[in-house]
């Protein structure tokens, strides 16, 4: 009740980060966890891709794979992909940049 139901982005993320770094922690103790993550990957065309990730005791151990999608859930992803494309693309850029 933080926002008195107002809802907030700022707490969804936290909690988020919360659980992918007891995932990553737990992976590294031996405790196998799996969690959404953002990682460079060939599940999609794109070069980084959020999915279904699997921490172990070296990190990353399994990237999923997507599963079965619907017809419209296939529509969305081309649509999502388009835009993500462009926004990985400039990510890349900045990065090079630094470097």
């Amino acid at each position: 009740n933080a926002k008195a139901g107002k809802g907030s982005a700022t707490l969804s993320m936290a909690y988020a980060g919360a659980m992918f770094g007891k995932a990553v922690l737990a992976g590294l103790d031996g405790e196998p966890r799996t969690e959404c993550a953002y990682v460079q990957s060939d599940i999609t065309d794109l070069p980084y891709f959020a999915s279904k990730v699997t921490f172990g005791p070296f990190g990353v151990e399994e990237i999923h794979p997507l599963g079965k999608l619907s017809e419209h859930e296939e529509a969305r992803l081309v649509e999502a992909k388009k835009q993500l494309k462009g926004e990985i693309e400039d990510g890349l850029k900045a990065l090079d940049a630094l470097y």
